[in-house]
């Protein structure tokens, strides 16, 4: 296990959404994203607007990257768990378990909370991808977990998710 799932555990206990997050959204995501937005966890919001955070910094550094549209991308990337909601304790053991089967407990994808935690970018694609949303938009929800995909913006969402 790495130290970013040690940061992740910690963070989802201290980190909380406060009034400057919820202004932070409402400058890139329009009512109905917001309203999908809020029916994330207040963990998995608040890991969205971390990722943002961490996306504007990187778009920052680098100008020639559409900062509105990876930030946008960064807030809704999770969307898919609103499917079903997972709490620390479940994805504390999905991770382990992970581990310990060496990836074989995603066989028991009929399971809801072991489908939303690793389906939930393919949940999140099927949600939106009716919504109009181009499909570089939904490429990177839908693989934000796959390795084989890559792209710039691919990438990016990758690193800052992966960091926090």
């Amino acid at each position: 296990m790495n130290i970013s799932r040690v940061k992740q555990f910690y963070l989802y206990f201290l980190d909380r959404m406060v009034k400057e997050d919820y202004i932070y959204i409402s400058k890139y995501l329009n009512e109905y994203e917001i309203s999908m937005f809020k029916k994330l966890s207040k963990g998995d919001q608040k890991h969205c607007v971390r990722v943002a955070y961490e996306v504007e910094n990187k778009c920052n550094e680098n100008k020639s990257l559409n900062k509105d549209r990876l930030i946008k991308i960064a807030l809704l990337h999770d969307i898919g768990k609103i499917k079903c909601k997972l709490n620390i304790i479940d994805k504390s053991v999905l991770v382990l378990l992970d581990s310990i089967t060496r990836g074989n407990i995603k066989k028991y994808s009929n399971i809801k909370k072991i489908n939303t935690y690793f389906n939930h970018g393919e949940d999140g694609y099927k949600i939106l991808k009716d919504k109009e949303y181009d499909e570089g938009f939904l490429y990177i929800v839908r693989n934000h977990h796959n390795k084989e995909f890559n792209n710039d913006e691919l990438d990016i969402i990758r690193l800052c998710d992966d960091n926090n």
